[in-house]
Formats: C-alpha cells, sequence, structure tokens
C-alpha cells in the first residue's frame, strides 16, 4: 500500500503551508541523494519532493483529499464531466516558470550547489494593466498556474506611475528553499492601451473630439485625463490631427511628469435641425474655403 503523503512529510491532515514547507525543508536536507548515500535515500527524497507538490498547492490538495492517491486520474475525470460549465476566475491567470514535475532543477531549487541548500528558485509571470492602471495605481489579483496543477492566487501593489516593463517582486512566492528561503514571484507589468489613452513613454495621447464651429472659431473645452478633467483651450481654425499640449498631465515620474497630447477630432452631427441645415447651407454660400485645397 502506498504512503499517505501527509505521513510521508510526517505533518497531519490540518497543517497549514507553513507546517508542510517546513517539513520538506528538513526531510529534504536529510535525504537529498547528493548528501544521502545510504540505499533507499534517492527513492524518499523523490517521494517527499512529490508530496509537497501536491500538498503545497491549495488545488491540488483539495483533489488528493477528495480522491486520495489516483487524485489525478479521478480528478481528470471529474473535470471533464464539467468541462461544457463556463469557468469563472476572480484574477488573471499566468503560467508559471519553474519547470514540469518531470524536469526539476536541483541546483535552482536549492540555490546552485546541493551541500550549500540555497534559496528556492524565482518564478516569473506577466500581468496586463491599461493606462488609468499604470497612472493610478492600485491593487490586482494574479492567479498564478503550477506546473503540477491548481494555481495560487496572490495580490499585486501597482505602484502609480507603472511603466511598461516593470518588474514586481513578491518576496517568498517563488520555489521553495530548503534552508528556509523560499524564491521569489517576478511579475512584469505590461501597460496596455485603453480605448481612451494611449502611452508612448511619459506621454499619453487622447483623442479630443469637437464640433466643427468650435475647430473653426475656437473654444475652451474639458479633456478627461486619467488624473481628472482639465480644460485646455482649442486655437482657431483647429482641423483633425492638431495636436494640443497640456504639460505635466501625463504619467507621474519622479522629478518631471510627462505630457499629456490632445489630438483634435472634429465631428459633425449626424442629423441637423431644419434651422441646422439652413446654417450650413448659407455658411457653404458664403464661404469661399476649399477643404481639397486648404484655402
Amino acid at each position: 500500500m502506498v504512503e499517505d503523503l501527509y505521513s510521508v512529510l510526517g505533518v497531519s491532515r490540518s497543517a497549514d503551508q507553513k507546517e508542510i514547507r517546513r517539513a520538506y525543508r528538513e526531510k529534504a536536507r536529510k535525504f537529498h541523494p547528493d548528501v544521502n548515500k545510504t540505499p533507499g535515500a534517492e527513492e524518499t527524497f523523490r517521494r517527499i519532493s512529490e508530496a509537497h507538490d501536491v500538498l503545497s498547492d491549495p488545488e491540488t490538495r483539495s483533489q488528493y483529499d477528495r480522491f486520495g492517491e489516483n487524485f489525478r486520474q479521478y480528478a481528470a475525470a471529474d473535470a471533464a464531466r464539467s468541462s461544457e460549465q463556463p469557468r469563472r476566475s476572480g484574477g488573471t491567470r499566468y503560467t508559471w516558470s519553474g519547470g514540469g514535475a518531470q524536469s526539476v532543477n536541483w541546483e535552482d531549487l536549492f540555490g546552485g550547489g546541493f551541500g550549500g541548500f540555497g534559496r528556492g528558485a524565482d518564478h516569473t509571470a506577466e500581468l496586463e494593466i491599461t493606462v488609468e492602471e499604470a497612472y493610478r495605481g492600485g491593487r490586482r489579483t494574479v492567479q498564478v498556474a503550477s506546473p503540477y496543477g491548481g494555481a495560487q492566487d496572490y495580490t499585486i501593489d501597482i505602484p502609480a506611475g507603472a511603466v511598461d516593463g516593470q518588474r514586481l517582486r513578491i518576496a517568498g512566492a517563488g520555489g521553495a528553499g530548503a534552508d528556509g528561503q523560499d524564491g521569489d514571484l517576478l511579475v512584469t507589468l505590461r501597460v496596455k492601451d485603453s480605448k481612451r489613452y494611449r502611452l508612448s513613454g511619459a506621454d499619453i495621447e487622447t483623442d479630443l473630439p469637437i464640433s466643427p464651429w468650435e475647430a473653426a472659431l475656437g473654444a475652451d473645452v474639458s479633456v478627461p485625463t486619467p488624473g481628472g478633467p482639465v480644460t485646455v483651450h482649442v486655437p482657431p481654425g483647429s482641423s483633425t490631427g492638431r495636436r494640443l499640449r497640456l504639460r505635466g498631465q501625463g504619467m507621474p515620474r519622479r522629478g518631471q511628469p510627462g505630457d499629456l497630447y490632445a489630438r483634435v477630432k472634429v465631428v459633425v452631427p449626424r442629423t441637423l435641425t431644419k434651422k441646422e441645415k439652413e446654417l450650413f447651407e448659407q455658411l457653404r454660400d458664403e464661404s469661399s474655403f476649399d477643404a481639397r485645397r486648404g484655402s
């Protein structure tokens, strides 16, 4: 009969994650084949590692508690039966960068040298955020998938003024270290353009719809920015494509914040009242302006 995974680690079924990690570290030191040359040590170490892989992940642990030693087979069948149900998730799902169950790099796991039993390996993930989120900062929950199945939720604190490619570190959320120092989770931020804002370095660009008379006569109009609405002056004779610069309204930066550029977009009414049509006809008849020649 195969030994129960909880018994392999020497913990109770009610053990929390800290107890499981502590038990794994202690036994890993004792039975690692590069340290322990007695017969059976390698197999014991393999079983210890398997027990840790399963019990350290909340989802696979739940499956093991429910189905026992053959939990992978039964869990797969259970998932197949419910595959037609829509899957819901409260966070963003990402792939863990660690090796698979059959390709564990023990040098990474123990931090470069089995004799030293160093810190655990770092894991990586990516998180997409909008320009608005990058500007304001805030909190997001990410769900990082384990190579052994299941996932773990982590809360990410996004700093105000975050930039594309910026890395955030969650200490101790990486691979387990046998000496008590776990690796970290490194989350790379990817800032994506939103429907309203486009990001270029520290500068933000947004479209500014204006009416034909505002474009021709000039006007003071309100521009939405990630930090709140700001009034900008549209000079007379502004055509679509003209960029109006709002200094310091771009991404927050230490020292010098970026700028916001409002790109003019002249919008005409889809439908006209009788009076509006008469006025536009009068303007057409009175004006010598030729849009094709720009005069």
